[in-house]
């Protein structure tokens, strides 16, 4: 596996690759690398030549700077996670070299997807995460990037960039990783105590039963239903939306011809955790 720092170095890199014809997967990743990251290599491992993952901890999509700091770091893990998937590259550019002249945004519309939900509860973090993206795109030119649907407003948004600057690369969605008792891998699972592993399960288990609720009851009744369901636990839901697809904008009624998910973000203590789930 090829190791890469310099955006300079990965763009020589890439341009050779290109120059020999080989497809190129791209895989974003913020480290603290764990089995549903793999679920993307892999991914981009069986539709592509060539498998290159990102490891950079983003700081503009960071609302919260103790956020920033406290996100775990494990990059010699991470490095030999990469390397016995089979990953082709792994480039991990310095905060300095993404962000030369020092740590701002760009800011962008992306027909009101960035105001949903995420978009309220953390301001300026779509921008950040649109940023940083599109660096990385620039620098190294994939023809497809992969993302995983457990951050699914993020995975919109990405997909809206890419159609409104029209850049040649094919986003492709990946279906969200589960732990073998249902709660979504992330990252932040590592900063999770015992006793908050353990009752984190019940996110996924209220989605699932809400899933169930919605057939046969209102979306408001259902909302208030999950609201009461959080009730009953430690863990403090920050908001539950049931959202169509396409526009990520609240449903009032369940349609039959469009596409809604279930979004939930809730905090276990101070870690902050989400997840969703297709309702129909």
């Amino acid at each position: 596996m090829i190791l890469l720092r310099k955006p300079g170095e990965a763009q020589n890199f890439i341009t050779n690759l290109k120059l020999s014809n080989k497809t190129i997967g791209f895989v974003p990743t913020m480290g603290a690398l764990h089995d549903g990251h793999i679920s993307l290599v892999n991914q981009s491992k069986k539709e592509n030549d060539f498998t290159i993952v990102s490891i950079f901890v983003n700081p503009t999509q960071f609302n919260n700077p103790d956020d920033l700091k406290k996100y775990p770091r494990t990059e010699e893990t991470d490095i030999a996670l990469l390397e016995s998937a089979g990953t082709d590259a792994v480039f991990i550019p310095s905060v300095e070299m993404i962000y030369p002249q020092g740590q701002i945004s760009e800011t962008f519309q992306f027909h009101g997807l960035e105001n949903q939900m995420e978009g309220k509860f953390r301001p300026g973090h779509f921008d950040g995460v649109a940023t940083v993206v599109k660096k990385f795109f620039e620098i190294i030119q994939p023809n497809r990037a992969y993302f995983g649907e457990k951050d699914f407003q993020q995975l919109r948004i990405i997909q809206e960039m890419v159609k409104q600057f029209n850049l040649p690369v094919e986003i492709i969605p990946v279906p969200i990783k589960r732990e073998s008792d249902g709660l979504a891998m992330s990252s932040r699972n590592m900063r999770l105590t015992p006793e908050m592993r353990q009752e984190s399960v019940i996110i996924n288990k209220i989605l699932s039963e809400a899933k169930s609720f919605l057939k046969n009851h209102t979306v408001a009744e259902t909302k208030t239903f999950v609201s009461e369901e959080f009730k009953k636990t430690h863990l403090e839901l920050e908001y539950f939306e049931i959202a169509d697809e396409a526009h990520l904008l609240p449903v009032s009624e369940v349609e039959k011809e469009v596409k809604i998910r279930g979004f939930i973000a809730a905090f276990a203590g101070d870690i902050r955790l989400i997840d969703n789930m297709s309702l129909n």
